[in-house]
């Protein structure tokens, strides 16, 4: 069947919104890299910047106080957000999003399966590759990323799934959005106190970027999201999300002067060509990535 044609203003808010989960990654580790904030403080202030902006986006909505979310969702988002920013004190940016990237989407996969959803021999042999091209990305040798983050973000990534899992079916993502993120602050505040107790680096710049992280990439670039899903269909919104870890692996050799490794283009071949596959054939909802 004849897939319908894209409108100039969902491709534009698309492009933007792919371009802000990137900037997630870019400022985080911007910040982390140069221990500019402790990522429990950037996990807070990212968590509470993004609530104000979607809340106050939702007042403009004349939706005064958030009706959506639940606290398991809340839950999901924090240990994402927390285990994201801890993870990306030690890797860089490109290949801690395609780490994320592809455990969202395995976990997604996974979890589709053994509900009962069967997947297509050709189905099967792109989960391979993309499942090889993880391990490949993250085995032993000169090249290989810390041990320590990689496990760390591959949890976030688990983390991100399952919160993409838990809002299914929702018909006001945005407001449930805003809801989870109100929840998920005092469930970080903890951490960040601990860590605030025991002395911290906190440094404007680094505040800086936790702002603008929850605030215009997670805040805006979710409300972005959200706009421009209508316009695309379920294997469109999945599929374009291939782009992100490839934007942020040319941000971080033009922001940060990260070196994009023959290891890491050829595991991103592998993981991104894989998922392509699975999507190629699987109509289902589109996960919120980072």
């Amino acid at each position: 069947m004849k897939q319908p044609r894209i409108r100039i203003g969902t491709i534009a808010l698309t492009g933007l919104a792919m371009a802000a989960f990137a900037a997630n990654s870019v400022l985080c580790r911007l910040a982390l890299s140069h221990a500019a904030i402790d990522p429990a403080t950037f996990t807070l202030v990212r968590l509470a910047s993004g609530a104000c902006v979607l809340c106050l986006i939702l007042s403009l909505r004349r939706k005064p106080e958030p009706s959506g979310g639940s606290w398991p969702a809340s839950v999901a988002l924090f240990a994402y957000a927390f285990t994201f920013s801890f993870a990306y004190a030690s890797l860089p940016a490109g290949t801690g999003s395609l780490l994320l990237f592809g455990a969202v989407q395995t976990t997604m996969v996974g979890y589709g399966f053994v509900r009962g959803e069967r997947l297509s021999a050709l189905q099967w042999f792109g989960l391979t590759i993309a499942v090889a091209g993880l391990a490949a990305l993250v085995a032993p040798g000169a090249m290989a990323p810390s041990v320590a983050g990689a496990c760390l973000m591959l949890a976030a990534g688990v983390a991100w799934g399952a919160y993409s899992l838990l809002g299914r079916g929702i018909t006001d993502p945005l407001s449930a959005t805003a809801g989870n993120f109100l929840r998920s602050v005092p469930i970080a505040i903890g951490p960040s106190l601990c860590v605030l107790l025991f002395g911290t680096n906190l440094t404007a710049i680094g505040f800086a970027c936790a702002i603008l992280s929850g605030a215009v990439a997670s805040g805006l670039g979710y409300t972005i999201w959200y706009a421009a899903l209508p316009g695309l269909t379920p294997a469109q919104g999945a599929s374009v999300q291939l782009s992100v870890p490839v934007i942020t692996a040319l941000a971080g050799a033009l922001v940060l002067g990260e070196a994009i490794s023959l290891r890491l283009s050829i595991s991103s071949l592998a993981i991104l060509g894989g998922i392509a596959l699975v999507f190629g054939s699987r109509e289902s909802a589109p996960s919120r990535t980072s």
